[in-house]
């Protein structure tokens, strides 16, 4: 990629926090003007999860609906608001380690800075009671067949594994090895609770780490940077805080009543760069 692509800085940064000595916390974004408010707020990086990005598109749950395409377009549209980087949740590829290949091509296209790809076996089979997972040498072929897609060194390729609450910790501490093997940038780690399980990690797998679904007792910043985790992942509730304002709104507006803050025309014209646009359009559109 060309020193002069706009996604070549957002990667870098996101390289440089990974080879911090601090843990980051990302900020779920949704849309283009919340990964601007996300920068405003001084957030180093942000995340569009898959459940994210499924209530956006489609308003479904999280059960693999969505399409690489799909997910892809909304990434590059948030990608562009704001030079932070954007971390992706890439599901399983959306396939084989083929079809991987090509969300890869897709996500670096779209911009973003990184994205991860999981080792559950996804859609979830008929009748599957709990999560499955691909074999270990699957998923690690998955890693494989996204590094090989990649065409900029400088996008990161996360190797993402729920398997720890189902298989234990040893399965889990293999994959990362696996995933790091298969040439994996980032090791992202989910269902992880007790501290213990993280220094397990942390003891047999060098840095990066990621981890989502953060519970209280992980909650500690000190702590998760002496372990060499780099991500770590707070929820979502920038997404569902805006539902819930909407349907105050919505129900203050049917039912009468008074209406919750929002922001005022001057405000809303500062975040979607409105001054910006306005002499572009006297620069551009001077003439009739």
């Amino acid at each position: 990629m060309s020193a002069g692509d706009p996604a070549g800085a957002p990667r870098a940064a996101l390289r440089a926090l990974l080879a911090g000595q601090s843990v980051v916390f990302p900020a779920s974004v949704f849309d283009p003007l919340s990964l601007q408010l996300a920068a405003e707020a001084g957030f180093e990086m942000a995340m569009l999860a898959g459940s994210i990005a499924a209530l956006v598109l489609l308003g479904a749950p999280d059960l693999v609906l969505i399409e690489a395409g799909e997910l892809a377009a909304l990434a590059q549209r948030i990608a562009s608001a704001a030079p932070l980087p954007l971390f992706v949740d890439g599901d399983h590829g959306y396939g084989n380690a083929l079809n991987v290949m090509r969300t890869t091509e897709r996500l670096e296209a779209a911009g973003v800075a990184g994205f991860s790809i999981e080792d559950t076996e996804l859609p979830a089979p008929p009748g599957a009671a709990a999560p499955r997972f691909l074999s270990r040498e699957a998923a690690s072929d998955k890693i494989r067949a996204a590094c090989a897609a990649r065409r900029d060194p400088a996008l990161v390729i996360a190797g993402r594994s729920g398997v720890l609450p189902v298989l234990g910790i040893e399965e889990a501490i293999a994959r990362g090895a696996a995933f790091r093997e298969a040439g994996a940038d980032l090791l992202f780690f989910t269902g992880v609770k007790p501290r213990a399980e993280v220094e397990a990690l942390a003891a047999a797998l060098p840095p990066p780490l990621m981890l989502g679904g953060l519970v209280p007792e992980l909650d500690d910043p000190a702590f998760l940077a002496r372990s060499g985790v780099r991500v770590a992942l707070r929820g979502h509730a920038p997404y569902l805080a805006a539902l819930a304002a909407a349907r105050r709104t919505y129900h203050a507006l049917r039912e009468g009543g008074a209406l919750p803050e929002r922001l005022s025309a001057d405000e809303l014209a500062l975040l979607s760069e409105e001054p910006l646009w306005r002499e572009r359009a006297r620069h551009f559109l001077a003439r009739p």
